[in-house]
């Protein structure tokens, strides 16, 4: 979840503009809505805010929020938006490129009364920028934002395909570089290009002189650079995600505009040849029955009740009506309006992004109104839970290995090559799913198998006495589809083969093959097949089916983990043997 960090300077001054008596105290309140307030100092507020309220990650929008949740101010879920009489033409390249462009112009925003104040104001602004990047834009995939000096433009504007050599000045550097330089050698280009990776065209956004704006989602044109005197803004918004471009645009409009900044639209001709007019500040009317609201949480509300409770949440109640004449008889979903229905009318603001379903609506009242207040009751009827029987196999398995004396350990399902692969004698490379954007040089991939995460857990633990005896039931994922295996390691100066054979044996008895008649065998793995020990490496086979494989651990593997005591195991294909074998119990 990410954390925001605001100067209560800087919302006094918001809020102040909006007639609210700021109160340092008051905030701490706000973890009401679905936050959590971490601290709360003279200076500053620190709050982690919940992935779902993207519209909280800046100080103008928490305080828009903040002033009818904590102050009870009217909510005004409409955004009030002027013509700028300036038009964006998009080309027909864009649709399988970038087909999404949004934009706005912000006039006359109030970024401070000095140097500092104005710096500061920069950086909430890339901040803000680069957190709804994360949050709504999924690291640019979705959308991405591009924030400009408006001054240093000339209207109108054109989104427009290039190839690869096509040059400008991009942001923070002094000369120009070809696109195909930005994506390989500028540390934007080269966190993003990976969203460009298969198109044979750039797209571009140029103003009247053919300057170049922005080169989205990697960079903008140096030129744009919002600098100290900048006041009037040219906010551009690409990718892939309508909803997610609107939100991203609105809610960067709604931050400028808490700035006494004059919001204006701008009119989009896009890549479908579609007139459109963006920013969009109308609130978006949503639907809400009764029987569910009643069915969720078990109280009945009053037309002031739900009122106040939606005007805290920043939209409004609108009254009730009755369910249309052609509305279901009767339906399994608690969400469907049938007939007979009261439906309560809400607008909401149409940058809540996070409002999708009626249930998110009944959230909404209940935060409102506050959880405290919605009364006390017990279930009317008895609850029982039962095992699934599709656990059955599994379960048997883990009593099993944990009665032969091993713990259960649970490791990351990322992985990296060297593990997976290359230290284990495991060529199975192309069953691999490969991340796109690692985080880090050891987790470039989804897990094949469960033993090399087992070896690197007892090179953690290096320093314990032996034996280690481990195992680890859970997923893998083999082209690019889950499965389910077991593996166990032992690590110990004694035992060997002929102990994790005699395991195999107490294993295969636990899962009742003797009463099925079904058999299995051992089938000495190939030379450097796998991590294991020459002549003491197997493949078990069931039915004539390959299940796992089981041996001594080579100590030229063990010696990648920086292991050196002797180590044996085995990795089970629990999906395939689930099909061989029945369920005794059932």
């Amino acid at each position: 979840m990410p954390t925001v960090k605001f100067n209560h300077s800087d919302l006094a001054k918001i809020q102040t503009r909006f007639g609210v008596e700021y109160s340092k105290k008051l905030l701490n309140d706000f973890g009401d809505i679905g936050c959590s307030v971490e601290e709360n100092d003279d200076n500053e507020i620190e709050i982690e805010i919940f992935p779902d309220r993207a519209d909280l990650l800046s100080p103008g929008t928490l305080a828009h929020a903040s002033r009818t949740f904590l102050h009870g101010h009217k909510s005004n879920p409409h955004l009030e938006i002027k013509s700028s009489g300036i038009s964006l033409d998009v080309d027909a390249s864009l649709r399988d490129v970038r087909p999404v462009i949004y934009a706005a112009v912000v006039r006359n925003v109030n970024t401070g009364e000095n140097p500092e104040e104005i710096n500061e104001f920069i950086q909430t602004i890339m901040d803000h920028q680069e957190k709804l990047h994360f949050s709504l834009g999924k690291r640019r995939s979705k959308a991405s934002i591009g924030v400009h000096d408006f001054s240093e433009l000339k209207p109108n504007f054109k989104v427009i395909t290039v190839d690869e050599n096509f040059e400008f000045i991009p942001l923070a550097m002094n000369e120009k570089m070809k696109i195909k330089e930005i994506l390989s050698e500028h540390p934007k280009g080269v966190d993003y290009a990976h969203l460009l990776e298969k198109v044979e065209k750039y797209p571009v956004i140029i103003d009247g002189n053919d300057a170049v704006l922005s080169f989205p989602p990697i960079i903008n044109g140096n030129h744009t650079t919002v600098k100290n005197s900048t006041k009037d803004f040219f906010i551009d918004v690409t990718g892939w995600d309508p909803r997610a471009c609107e939100c991203c645009l609105l809610l960067v409009c709604l931050e400028l505009a808490a700035r006494g900044g004059e919001i204006q639209s701008v009119e989009i001709n896009d890549c479908e040849k579609r007139n459109i007019i963006t920013p969009n500040g109308k609130a978006i009317k949503h639907e809400l029955t009764e029987r569910l609201l009643k069915s969720m949480l078990g109280k009945d509300f009053s037309e002031e009740e739900l009122s106040k409770a939606i005007n805290r949440m920043g939209g409004t109640y609108l009254g009730k009506h009755e369910a249309p004449s052609n509305s279901l008889e009767k339906s399994n979903k608690m969400s469907d309006i049938i007939l007979g229905d009261k439906i309560i009318d809400i607008e909401m603001p149409r940058w809540r992004f996070d409002i999708l379903h009626p249930i998110d609506l009944v959230e909404e009242i209940a935060i409102g109104h506050g959880y405290e207040d919605l009364g006390k009751d017990v279930p009317k009827t008895p609850l029982s839970g039962s095992q699934l029987s599709s656990s059955n196999f599994t379960r048997r398995l883990t009593n099993c290995l944990q009665g032969l004396g091993l713990q259960q350990i649970t490791s990351l399902t990322l992985s990296n090559e060297n593990d997976q692969f290359n230290y284990v004698r495991w060529n199975e490379k192309e069953i691999a799913t490969i991340l796109a954007n690692p985080i880090t040089v050891d987790h470039t991939l989804l897990r094949t198998n469960l033993l090399p995460g087992l070896l690197r857990l007892l090179n953690a633990n290096k320093h314990n006495e032996l034996p280690q005896r481990i195992y680890e039931l859970g997923e893998v994922v083999r082209n690019h589809s889950n499965e389910t295996h077991a593996s166990w390691l032992i690590a110990s100066p004694s035992g060997g083969f002929a102990e994790g054979r005699g395991m195999l044996q107490a294993i295969m008895r636990d899962m009742a093959l003797d009463k099925f008649n079904i058999h299995y065998e051992l089938k000495e793995t190939e030379e450097n097949h796998g991590p294991w020990l020459k002549g003491r490496g197997a493949e078990i086979i069931v039915s004539g089916v390959k299940v796992g494989e089981i041996g001594e651990i080579d100590p030229h593997i063990s010696k990648n983990f920086e292991l050196s005591v002797p180590i044996h195991g085995a990795e089970l294909f629990l999906d395939r043997l689930k099909e061989l074998v029945q369920d005794p119990v059932h």
